[in-house]
């Protein structure tokens, strides 16, 4: 299959608005939702057999945070499959590599450094969003530049990795040129998740679904108003805001499952929002609520 077309696909069904009478319904909900908030949002949603699709704002460039660390997750996942590394092998993790102001589960369990398994190293970057497993993994690949080329080498292009957290951090406009859309976010999310090319081996997909299910991160956000109990497979990310009490970034990207085996792809970016903290969640939640209650209606 080549993906490339098949993102040139998705790009011409949103810019030409080619849905069914009830995806305008599910756009036009959506819409009324956002109409008085005071941010960009880039929605895409996409149901699990392809039948129906909405985009808002949906080719629009906006920044990732730390949604690329899934991104980050394939390419490490292609290195293993091509016996590169081993899920099995040890990474030290020194006092000097936790010597920083980066979010980090990994120091609040081991502050004096400790040895974790590469498989534990992405547990913690995926599932609790570990900026310092982040880096590590960065290292090991050969950089942000290399995980963007496997990107980019699946067909999906409108994704930009310039920097790895630590150097991102350091500087507030620095986040706008790790990008992406929410079309190529859920994109992504497809391409890997149906997985028809073989593009990871069988222990790898399994490993990676199961990591994204256990996301321990984004509670209050695509899954923040679903039912109790609802799996959903995601990738969170957040800015905070800055002095002007401006985020440039609240964002999940995720694949939401049905109580009857189906499920929709999901990706949600806020940006450039004066909201509050809570409302930028809320947002994400209400638009997931809207498309939960209306695929499975």
């Amino acid at each position: 299959m080549n993906y490339k077309l098949l993102l040139l696909i998705i790009v011409f069904l949103c810019s030409f608005h080619s849905y069914s009478k009830q995806s305008e319904s599910l756009k036009h909900q959506i819409n009324s939702l956002l109409a008085a908030k005071n941010a960009t949002v880039g929605v895409s949603i996409l149901a699990g057999d392809g039948s129906e699709y909405i985009s808002i704002n949906g080719n629009k460039k906006l920044p990732m945070q730390s949604v690329f660390k899934y991104h980050l997750a394939l390419a490490v996942l292609d290195q293993v499959d091509k016996k590169n590394l081993s899920l099995s092998d040890r990474v030290s993790i020194s006092q000097k590599d936790l010597d920083n102001n980066l979010w980090s589960p990994i120091r609040k369990k081991y502050p004096n450094g400790t040895n974790l398994s590469l498989a534990e190293v992405l547990k913690y970057t995926v599932a609790y969003s570990d900026n310092v497993g982040c880096d590590i993994l960065f290292n090991m690949v050969g950089g942000t530049k290399v995980v963007e080329a496997y990107i980019h080498q699946q067909g999906i292009m409108d994704v930009a990795i310039e920097y790895d957290e630590i150097t991102q951090q350091l500087v507030w406009n620095r986040m706008y040129e790790n990008w992406t859309t929410a079309n190529a976010a859920i994109t992504l999310l497809k391409l890997f998740y149906e997985n028809k090319d073989n593009l990871l081996s069988q222990g790898s997909h399994q490993f990676l679904w199961d990591t994204m299910k256990s996301s321990a991160t984004g509670k209050d956000k695509i899954k923040g108003s679903l039912p109790k109990g609802t799996i959903v497979a995601h990738k969170t990310g957040s800015s905070g805001s800055n002095k002007l009490g401006l985020t440039g970034a609240d964002n999940d990207i995720g694949i939401v499952f049905l109580p009857d085996g189906r499920h929709f792809y999901i990706g949600i970016l806020v940006s450039n929002s004066t909201e509050t903290s809570e409302v930028n969640k809320k947002i994400i939640a209400d638009i997931s609520k809207i498309a939960w209650d209306y695929f499975k209606n």
